[in-house]
């Protein structure tokens, strides 16, 4: 462990990702590889703590954009979450990883009930605890639920696997050639030049909690064990006030 930079980590999992290039659905073989990434850093003693998106599946605004009640769309984009974060159970156990699942909204046949100090205990055994469910209310996004479970766990970092962006920009770097790439960002930095990395709820939270984030390219192999060494890749967001 002395390698490591950060001991007990909160690994932010974008629906997207999952769904790799087909864009919606569950990849199974962009499962397997998450499983064997997330497994090498396991190995090296790493306290792994994971939240799901469920983007790749549904999202709560687009089911308001289309006349839905909000708090309605926004619990059926909760049960994306557990969906994805069963496929992640599934594909970390098969490698021998050790994997609880809990969740927010109470399903006991499938999954745990929320319960910090028992999640708190899991990782201490060495198992991995994939949260799904969202905070368990309608208007929370899940990046809120990685700061809140981040700062309920005492977490060291948060870490924000992208699917295919290796940091933060200040434009979109796909639309303009001029787009910078930022190094490192302050929680204040996110909010005032409104960068769309995490909604701002959640930026609060990290921010008041002085709780740090690391943006990534989760895509190329090797990247989750390179940050947690402390490697300079990807943008690092101070969470100091």
């Amino acid at each position: 462990m002395s390698q490591v930079k950060y001991k007990r980590i909160i690994l932010k999992v974008s629906g997207e990702a999952l769904a790799g290039e087909k864009g919606t659905g569950i990849n199974p073989e962009v499962i397997k590889h998450l499983a064997e990434e997330i497994k090498s850093v396991h190995d090296m003693g790493v306290e792994i703590g994971i939240v799901c998106g469920g983007g790749n599946m549904w999202r709560g605004e687009t089911g308001a954009n289309l006349g839905m009640e909000r708090a309605q769309a926004d619990y059926m984009g909760m049960l994306a979450t557990i969906m994805n974060g069963l496929a992640l159970q599934d594909g970390l156990e098969n490698l021998g990883v050790p994997t609880r699942v809990q969740t927010s909204i109470e399903m006991r046949q499938i999954a745990e009930p929320y319960i910090r100090r028992k999640a708190v205990r899991h990782l201490e055994k060495g198992r991995v605890v994939i949260f799904g469910g969202g905070t368990g209310n309608p208007y929370f996004s899940t990046d809120t639920t990685a700061a809140l479970r981040a700062a309920e766990i005492n977490a060291d970092v948060i870490l924000m696997a992208k699917n295919g962006v290796d940091g933060v920009y200040s434009a979109d770097p796909k639309v303009d050639p001029n787009a910078k790439k930022y190094s490192e960002l302050t929680q204040l930095d996110l909010i005032s030049k409104n960068l769309k990395v995490m909604d701002s709820t959640a930026s609060s939270l990290s921010m008041d909690n002085d709780i740090p984030l690391v943006v990534f390219n989760v895509n190329k192999p090797g990247n989750i064990k390179k940050v947690v060494m402390g490697e300079n890749i990807g943008t690092v967001i101070k969470g100091d006030k």
